[in-house]
């Protein structure tokens, strides 16, 4: 059978949006964007909650790179009609989807992640050893003009000897900091540290406030280098080459992880000191792109590697040295866990494709029941398919269950710097197959119920 070409696939996804999708939102950036976050909610309505959306922007030089801080509307479920959700411009800007505030950033931004306790205050990753604290609501609004001074940090926190590009994480239950880099290095921080000093600076001072995780500093427009900035309270040495992810366990601040280009999958305990508490020397054939942390079951950890496969490892299962006995392996490299249920967890690869897994569904899985072919692979529940370019980020909302926003690198399919795409899938396909049977039955008894013309 001849494979379908990428135009072939997108039109016939394109014609299944009705009925795939309780609701979707197609947004055509301006320029490339490496890295997309939910922020903090900030409105709820009848028909639509509204909430803040972070990215970044890539450009080319000729106007500032930024961190973009826009308000998006979200239609709650079963409101959207099919009609409506499958009538969308691929070339054209979503009405969803509007800019709030641009920061011009010292660099690209290559990774952005928000701080649980206070969702206002993110951190980002750029070509640099450091990394840069932002608090988005008190930076002002940036002009990304050419030969405009790029925006002020709140805060900045040094502690790598080389470049730190992509590994970064916030830690769920205290104000950490987690970052990895190419100095093969694992850094820890605590924004407390910060706070605390600058409380003690300021006690003074009648109008000082400890309700931020990060004191504001002066308005944007000068150098970085003016920023107040903290070292780590922790560097952790164990892995042979770059450090591309890290993530903390979601049951102890004291605990993460780590993945690099050595292959490795490490487990660090902050209370044993700055060696690893276990080492998998070969986690994957390849070099490890990603890594997070089951929220709901600290067991489970997946992995996303350039071999273009995911694995899920229990910790329990795990020793040091040799190679990594994963419970399953999955196809793609980039994976997330989803907010609202513990076996389920998202994962993107260059093919354009964002798959939703259920690993239950793995060992129950039934040959020929079902509207999914028989050769899909086990556990797969959902492929998103809107994206003709490489997923480069996606994120699960944890303020609107099952919803994902996702960005794509298809600059020449667009006619713009990329993709950017908010959807929800229809909950008939996620839902517990006795619940979606009993609605139908129900539904089944109200038409037979109602009387003929």
């Amino acid at each position: 059978m001849r494979e379908r070409t990428k135009d072939e696939r997108y039109t016939q996804w394109k014609s299944l949006v009705p009925v795939l999708y309780d609701w979707f939102a197609n947004h055509n950036l301006v320029w490339p964007s490496l890295s997309c976050r939910w922020g903090p909610q900030m409105e709820q309505a009848t028909y639509k909650s509204r909430q803040r959306l972070y990215l970044s922007e890539q450009t080319d030089g000729t106007v500032p790179n930024t961190l973009v801080i826009a308000n998006c509307e979200i239609v709650k479920p079963r409101i959207a009609a099919a009609e409506h959700i499958s009538q969308f411009n691929e070339e054209a800007r979503s009405p969803f989807v509007k800019k709030f505030k641009t920061i011009v950033h010292p660099g690209e931004v290559n990774r952005i992640r928000e701080l649980p306790q206070n969702s206002k205050i993110v951190a980002t990753h750029t070509d640099s050893p450091d990394v840069l604290i932002w608090d988005v609501e008190a930076q002002p609004n940036r002009h990304a003009v050419l030969g405009a001074a790029e925006s002020h940090p709140d805060l900045i926190l040094t502690g790598h000897q080389d470049n730190a590009e992509f590994a970064l994480a916030m830690c769920p239950l205290e104000p950490f900091v987690l970052s990895g880099g190419k100095d093969k290095s694992v850094v820890l921080w605590s924004i407390h540290d910060h706070v605390s000093s600058s409380a003690e600076a300021s006690s003074k001072s009648p109008g000082s406030s400890g309700s931020s995780a990060v004191k504001p500093s002066k308005a944007g427009g000068e150098k970085s280098s003016d920023s107040p900035a903290i070292g780590p309270r922790g560097v952790y040495h164990g892995h042979g080459d770059t450090v591309e992810d890290v993530q903390f366990c979601p049951s102890n601040a004291q605990e993460f992880c780590s993945v690099g280009d050595d292959s490795c999958l490490i487990l660090w305990d902050a209370r044993a000191g700055t060696g690893p508490a276990i080492k998998v020397e070969k986690a994957h054939d390849a070099d490890l792109h990603c890594v997070d942390w089951n929220p709901h079951d600290s067991n489970f950890i997946l992995t996303g590697s350039a071999d273009n496969s995911v694995r899920m490892f229990d910790r329990r299962n795990l020793t040091s040295g040799g190679i990594g006995s994963p419970i399953h392996i999955f196809e793609g490299h980039k994976a997330a866990w989803c907010p609202d249920k513990a076996s389920v967890f998202g994962s993107a690869a260059e093919d354009g494709f964002l798959n939703v897994w259920d690993h239950e569904k793995v060992s129950k899985r039934k040959e020929g029941v079902g509207t999914r072919m028989t050769n899909s692979p086990p556990g797969l529940f959902f492929q998103h398919a809107g994206h003709r370019d490489k997923v480069v980020d996606f994120h699960w909302n944890a303020s609107d269950s099952w919803t994902i926003v996702s960005v794509s690198d298809d600059c020449g399919s667009t006619g713009g710097g990329g993709t950017l795409q908010i959807w929800r899938m229809n909950d008939l396909i996620y839902r517990p197959e006795e619940e979606v049977l009993a609605e139908l039955e129900t539904f089944k008894e109200h038409i037979l119920a109602c009387p003929s013309k």
